[in-house]
């Protein structure tokens, strides 16, 4: 087991770590207060390489590996998560689906767009009854010869009102159930194609939510991704895939909230001494420590999975569980260990639990995670 970073993945690490502090930080308390989407955060991180690492250089992307895109997340959402989930939908969910499933002209019109952040994708899978039950989709998508018609509602999608090109699952034969499911590239500004008013959200509230309507949307056939009754298929690979993403992303709230409670307890005084000094502080900083380390071995083994082309459903689950948990404990601690500084926004953990909260829930919750994993040991 080698568990050195190579020194490629080293300079990656390091080049997503001054970008955060140098262009994420300042102004990410007011972009949080505001619900500001990061146009010009997220401009620059398509010409640094960040929103297409995994896609092949032939379409603009990086050709990087799962573990590379994993250190540059885990970077960025020590800082500011809103941005970082940008980062995750685009690689994890659009531009890994497209390359991966994709054929030759579709990867021509949209990936090669998608990787520089030209363009900005969304990944749209839930619905108001179907978010972890992603079999039942009520959004249809009727076969017209030539083109679909769709219809229904999408909910909670990230990028929603900013992105250009949306992946979207629809249902086109019922008696099918999941093998009659599609899956379909829709541009922004087809006729029929509403988006909804931007959700007020508890965190992540720099990046944009909304629910998207569609009514009797012309798709063309060409957009259809995969053969007819490959769109569930399509999901779950994608959303196994997203699961690391995520899981590198609590990781790295788990870190930021962490670190900011250390330093905090070097220089705050109680009882005349640094509270550091207190084993009721230096005890919590020990259990957090030990959390984030559990799960970055985790995070980091699901990536090299991924890698190395082994099955990676069960590490994947395994990292999102433990990650999301590590984020919510650590970032709660953080909180407490800043007392009534940590309650108010200029000291950051507060934004940090706040965001942390919504790795427990999106691409798969943590009970979702625990079908897959209880699952997976039961089959052994």
């Amino acid at each position: 087991m080698d568990f050195k970073l190579s020194e490629e993945q080293l300079m990656i690490r390091d080049a997503a770590r001054d970008f955060a502090k140098a262009e994420l930080l300042p102004g990410v308390i007011d972009r949080d207060n505001k619900q500001e989407f990061p146009t010009e955060q997220v401009k620059k991180m398509g010409e640094l390489g960040f929103l297409g690492m995994m896609a092949s250089p032939e379409y603009g992307g990086g050709g990087m590996d799962t573990l590379s895109y994993v250190l540059v997340m885990e970077e960025l959402s020590k800082i500011d998560a809103s941005c970082s989930v940008i980062v995750s939908v685009n690689n994890s969910l659009v531009c890994w689906g497209l390359d991966t499933y994709g054929n030759d002209e579709q990867k021509k019109k949209y990936l090669s767009k998608l990787t520089t952040g030209e363009s900005i994708g969304a990944f749209c899978l839930s619905e108001p009854e179907a978010g972890s039950d992603a079999t039942s989709q009520k959004t249809t998508a009727i076969d017209k010869g030539d083109h679909y018609i769709l219809n229904g509602t999408k909910n909670w999608i990230t990028n929603g009102g900013s992105a250009d090109y949306y992946l979207v699952i629809a249902q086109t034969d019922k008696e099918k159930k999941h093998r009659g499911i599609n899956a379909f590239i829709v541009e922004k500004g087809w006729e029929g194609f509403e988006i909804g008013p931007k959700e007020d959200k508890l965190g992540i509230r720099g990046s944009d939510t909304h629910s998207l309507i569609f009514n009797d949307v012309k798709v063309p056939k060409e957009n259809r991704i995969g053969e007819d009754g490959f769109g569930f298929k399509f999901a779950m690979k994608t959303l196994a895939g997203g699961r690391i993403g995520i899981a590198a992303q609590a990781l790295g709230i788990a870190e930021g909230a962490y670190e900011l409670a250390k330093e905090y307890s070097k220089v705050r005084k109680a009882f005349g001494t640094e509270i550091m000094n207190h084993q009721a502080i230096a005890f919590k900083l020990a259990d957090m420590h030990v959390q984030i380390e559990a799960a970055r071995m985790l995070v980091y083994k699901a990536a090299m999975d991924k890698d190395n082309h082994e099955n990676y459903d069960l590490s994947g689950a395994m990292a999102k569980l433990a990650a999301s948990q590590a984020a919510m404990e650590v970032s709660v601690e953080a909180v407490q260990i800043h007392g009534g500084n940590g309650f108010v926004k200029e000291y950051h953990v507060e934004r940090l639990m706040r965001d942390a909260k919504i790795t427990q829930i999106y691409e798969g919750t943590s009970e979702i995670q625990k079908i897959v994993i209880s699952r997976s040991i039961l089959r052994d």
